[in-house]
């Protein structure tokens, strides 16, 4: 991983302290980043119907993604994507994963990345996710429920918290703070040379205390081989969220973005979305 890689640079330069910051997280595509071919949902999806979607930011950003709508659907899950999410470049696999219970579904392209344009932040990207949740709403009130995967958990975990009119959420791959990441992907020799020290903007990035404020239905999905965000980490978010009405599942086997196409997977999460 580019930020792992990064570290181990700094760590054998002999460099005392290192600063964590956004840009160390977020990585927008670049100006002269390729043009993605569009996901053919039609082919992908055939029983689904889509419209494009778009959301203006007051700070003119243009945040561009799809709705899919099947007949007789009683939920809309909306999707957050982990880091460097494309929709047409990662949709051919998520979409059909989301789709397959039989659901509504709406994925958009953060901001900087993909359709959208605008510079990404933590804070515009959190500022974003409740815009797009409050579109999607606007085309399904009160059906809509959140999934985040990785970084798009505390996206969703964010929604979540600030949108209790949310039917559920769904966190895959998720971890705690950015401190606590930092400090489980740091080796341990490397802390013998490095000081790794987190930007004030990251600081106030905690999962565990915003799915405290969360009193809806809950699963959290974690894989067994997930070497960026272990499992002990995800499971303190889930024992975070309040009450009895959530649920929590391991895939054996499965590697930090191999979880929701994991054969177990499947059944747990179908059973979820379906129960909303």
């Amino acid at each position: 991983m580019r930020f792992l890689a990064l570290l181990l640079a700094i760590g054998l330069a002999g460099c005392g302290t290192m600063q964590i910051e956004e840009k160390n997280f977020i990585h927008p595509d670049g100006k002269d980043a390729p043009a993605l071919a569009r996901v053919d949902v039609a082919a992908l999806l055939p029983a689904y119907s889509m419209t494009e979607e778009t959301v203006a930011t007051p700070d003119g950003a243009t945040l561009r993604g799809v709705y899919l709508a099947r007949a007789g659907a009683a939920i809309t899950v909306l999707y957050f994507g982990g880091n460097a999410f494309h929709l047409d470049q990662h949709g051919r696999d998520v979409l059909p994963l989301l789709a397959a219970c039989g659901s509504n579904v709406a994925v958009f392209d953060y901001r900087g990345y993909g359709r959208s344009s605008g510079v990404p932040t933590v804070e515009n990207m959190r500022a974003d996710a409740l815009r797009v949740f409050d579109h999607v709403n606007a085309i399904d009130p009160g059906k809509v429920a959140v999934h985040g995967q990785s970084l798009g958990s505390f996206m969703a975990a964010y929604v979540a918290g600030q949108r209790p009119l949310a039917r559920g959420m769904v966190l895959e791959a998720t971890a705690t703070t950015v401190q606590e990441w930092t400090d489980a992907n740091v080796p341990w020799y490397l802390k013998l040379l490095l000081k790794v020290e987190v930007a004030d903007t990251l600081r106030g990035v905690d999962n565990q205390a915003l799915v405290s404020a969360w009193h809806g239905p809950s699963l959290v999905l974690s894989g067994e081989k997930d070497e960026l965000i272990p499992v002990a980490m995800s499971r303190k978010v889930y024992d975070a969220i309040p009450g009895e009405n959530k649920q929590w599942h391991v895939a054996r086997g499965a590697s930090h973005n191999g979880i929701l196409a994991h054969p177990d997977v499947g059944p747990v999460y179908c059973g979820f979305v379906r129960k909303l």
